[in-house]
C-alpha cells in the first residue's frame, strides 16, 4: 500500500474525498440492494407476482450498473485517477479503513475491487479477497440468524405454529390450525418412511427468514435427532384468494438440492447475515460446493469467490489437470475439466466448426451476451447459471498440452499464454453435469425413461422463462446428480416470442408447392419436428418422449405460452413433485 505522507498536498486532499464518495456510493448500492428483499416479501404477500420477477431483475443487475455508472462519474470528474495507481491505492486504504469492521465488508471490498478492474482494466484475481472466516458462526448473530425449538417428547402443532409465523407476514395465514395439523402430519409420515425413522427428533432449527422467489415463500431449517444425524425442513408456501397456505413439506436433500437449485432464480432472505445462513445451506446440502449458497441466495459476487478459490484448490491438488470436458465437442464452445472437479469450464471460439447450422455467426461478444442473460434471468429449474469471470488467469500447468494447443489455437481471440499462466478475457464456469446422450449409453431402462421424462419438462421450463433453444440436439442438454435435465449451451438461443409457430400437418398429401412460411424472416419453429430435432438415438424413448409430452408436439401448446409471456403473466414452474403437495388442499 502506498503511504499517503509522501503524496503530494493535492493528492492528499483527493484521497479522503475519493474515499468517503466511494465509501457512500457503495453504501447507497448495498442499501438498495437489502431494500429489494423487503421489495420481495411485500410481493408476495399481495400477490404481486409481476413485481416479483422485476425486483429479482432489478436485484441481478444492480451491481453491474452500480459499479459502470460510478466509474463513468469517477472518471469524469477525477481524470487524473486512471493514470495514477498509486493515488489509487492510497484511496484503497482509506476505503478499507471507512468499512473496517462492517458484517458486509467483504462485499465492500469486492465493490471497490470491481471499480479498480473497470478503471484500470486489470485482472481477476481470487487473492483480493479474504474468505477464510466468511463462515465463521458466531454466537450472538447465530442466535439472531437461528430459531431453535427443543422437542422434549415429541413435535408438536405449537412449535409448527412458531415456525410459521417466522417471517412475520401481514397477510393471515387461510386456515392456521389446519395449516399447522397439515405440515405436522406430513412430516411424521415423512420422517417414519425415512432412514432415521428409529431416531428421536431432539430439535428442529429453522432460519430465522423468509426465502422468497417468484409466486412462492419459503421456511428453511433442519430437524435434528439423539444419533446427531439431521434432515432438511423446507416449508413451501403459497398465497391466493382465501390467504396464505402451505403448499408441500419437504425433508429430502435431494429436494432441497432442486430448490436451491443454481438453474433457478435467486432467492431473496430477509437476513442479511449472508455468511451463516450460507453455512446453514451448505449443512443440510454438504454436497454442493459453499460457493454455489452464497449465489443462491443473491450474493452472486461472493459466490463468484468462493467458486474459484474451490477450482483452484482442487486443480492445485488434481493429478491430470484440465482436459477436454466429455462429450461431443461443441461447435461454438469448448469445454474442459478436470476429472474430479465439481465445475466444467468453457470458452468461445473464435469462429464455429463446419458443423454450425445457423447462417452466420455473430461473434464471441454475441454469444457471451447470451450467456449473461441466462445468468440475469429466472432460470426455471432447467437452465445452468453461468459465473463469468473476466480477464483472469490460470496456472499454466493446470492444463494439458493437448487441450492447452486447442484452446490457443481454436479460441486465440480470448485465450492468450503470459509466462506461465493462461490469460483469459472471458471464462465461463458451471456446475459440471454429464451431457444426455452420454448419460443415456449407460442408463438403465428405468433411468433413461426418468430423463427422457424430464428433458420435456426442461424444455418447458425454458419455455416457461421465454427461452426457445433452435438446436434443441440432445447434446446441449446434461443430467445431474438427481435425474433432473438441465439446458447448458446458449449459443442458439432465442425469445421464444420472437418465434414464428408453424406446422406443415395442415397441408394436404401430395401438395407440393413450398409452404408459404419458408419465405418468412426470422426463426421458425415446426412442433411436429421437435422429435427429430433432439436426435434421440434410441427409437423407444424418442417414442415414449413423444407420449409424455404430446403437447410439445403442437402449436397450440408453443403459441398459449407465447401469449401467456405477452399479457406479462408468469408462468407457473414446478420445483418439487405434484406428489409432493399437500393433496388434501
Amino acid at each position: 500500500m502506498t503511504d499517503i505522507e509522501s503524496l503530494s498536498v493535492l493528492e492528499k486532499e483527493l484521497v479522503p474525498t475519493v474515499s468517503r464518495w466511494l465509501y457512500e456510493e457503495y453504501s447507497l448500492f448495498y442499501k438498495e440492494f437489502l431494500i429489494i428483499i423487503d421489495l420481495a416479501k411485500i410481493a408476495f404477500e399481495k400477490r404481486d407476482f409481476a413485481s416479483s420477477v422485476q425486483v429479482s431483475s432489478r436485484r441481478l443487475s444492480l451491481y453491474s450498473i452500480s459499479i459502470v455508472d460510478v466509474s463513468k462519474r469517477l472518471q469524469q470528474t477525477y481524470p487524473e485517477i486512471e493514470g495514477d495507481s498509486e493515488s489509487w491505492q492510497a484511496i484503497e486504504t482509506h476505503y478499507l479503513d471507512l468499512i473496517k469492521n462492517e458484517y458486509a465488508e467483504d462485499v465492500g471490498k469486492a465493490y471497490l475491487h470491481s471499480l479498480r478492474r473497470k478503471i484500470y482494466r486489470d485482472e481477476w484475481h481470487a487473492a483480493d479477497y479474504s474468505f477464510s472466516e466468511m463462515t465463521s458462526l458466531d454466537g450472538a448473530i447465530y442466535s439472531e440468524v437461528l430459531r431453535s425449538y427443543e422437542i422434549v417428547s415429541e413435535l408438536t402443532e405449537e412449535v409448527i405454529e412458531s415456525i410459521l409465523k417466522i417471517p412475520r407476514f401481514i397477510r393471515s395465514y387461510g386456515n392456521m390450525p389446519a395449516e399447522r395439523q397439515r405440515v405436522l402430519q406430513r412430516i411424521v409420515e415423512n420422517l417414519s418412511r425415512s432412514r432415521h425413522r428409529a431416531d428421536r427428533l431432539v430439535k428442529v432449527e429453522m432460519i430465522n427468514a423468509g426465502f422468497y422467489r417468484n409466486k412462492g415463500a419459503y421456511l428453511v431449517g433442519r430437524m435434528i435427532f439423539d444419533s446427531g444425524n439431521f434432515v432438511p425442513l423446507i416449508i413451501a408456501l403459497l398465497n391466493d384468494e382465501s390467504g396464505i397456505y402451505v403448499d408441500a413439506v419437504l425433508t429430502s436433500e435431494t429436494y432441497a438440492h432442486n430448490i436451491f437449485s443454481s438453474a433457478l432464480a435467486n432467492f431473496h432472505v430477509t437476513s442479511s447475515y449472508y455468511h451463516q445462513v450460507s453455512a446453514l445451506l451448505k449443512s443440510i446440502m454438504p454436497r454442493r460446493p459453499l460457493g454455489l449458497h452464497y449465489s443462491t441466495i443473491g450474493y452472486n459476487h461472493l459466490g463468484k469467490v468462493a467458486v474459484m478459490s474451490d477450482l483452484e484448490s482442487e486443480l492445485s491438488t488434481s493429478e491430470v489437470g484440465l482436459e477436454t470436458a466429455v462429450g461431443s465437442p461443441g461447435t461454438v464452445a469448448m469445454g474442459f475439466a478436470a476429472k474430479d472437479s465439481a465445475y466444467n469450464l468453457k470458452v468461445i471460439r473464435n469462429k464455429p466448426t463446419k458443423s454450425y447450422k445457423w447462417g452466420e455467426f455473430g461473434g464471441v461478444e454475441s454469444v457471451i451476451r447470451k450467456y449473461t442473460r441466462i445468468h440475469e434471468i429466472n432460470r426455471t429449474g432447467s437452465m445452468l447459471d453461468n459465473i463469468i469471470f473476466y480477464k483472469i488467469r490460470l496456472d499454466r500447468r493446470w492444463f494439458s498440452a493437448p487441450l492447452l494447443e486447442e484452446l490457443l489455437n481454436e479460441a486465440s481471440e480470448t485465450v492468450s499464454l503470459v509466462d506461465d499462466d493462461v490469460v483469459f478475457k472471458y471464462l465461463i464456469v458451471q456446475i459440471k453435469l454429464t451431457p444426455l446422450p452420454v448419460y443415456l449409453e449407460s442408463a438403465t431402462e428405468k433411468q433413461a425413461e426418468t430423463a427422457i421424462a424430464n428433458l420435456g419438462y426442461c424444455i418447458k421450463n425454458n419455455a416457461a422463462a421465454n427461452i426457445f433453444n433452435r438446436d434443441l440436439d440432445a447434446r446441449n442438454y446434461g443430467i445431474g446428480s438427481y435425474s433432473k435435465v438441465y439446458l447448458f449451451d446458449y449459443d442458439a438461443l432465442e425469445d421464444l416470442t420472437e418465434v414464428k409457430i408453424r406446422t406443415n400437418l395442415d397441408r394436404e398429401d401430395g401438395e407440393e408447392d413450398i409452404p408459404d412460411w419458408y419465405f418468412e424472416d426470422g426463426v421458425v419453429f415446426l412442433p411436429e419436428e421437435l422429435i427429430s430435432g433432439l436426435c434421440i438415438p434410441q427409437r423407444c424413448l424418442s417414442d415414449m418422449f413423444a407420449r409424455r409430452h404430446h403437447n410439445l408436439l403442437t402449436t397450440q401448446y408453443w403459441t398459449e405460452i407465447q401469449q401467456d409471456l405477452l399479457n406479462g403473466t408468469v408462468p407457473s414452474v414446478s420445483v418439487y413433485p405434484d406428489n409432493e403437495r399437500l393433496a388434501d388442499r
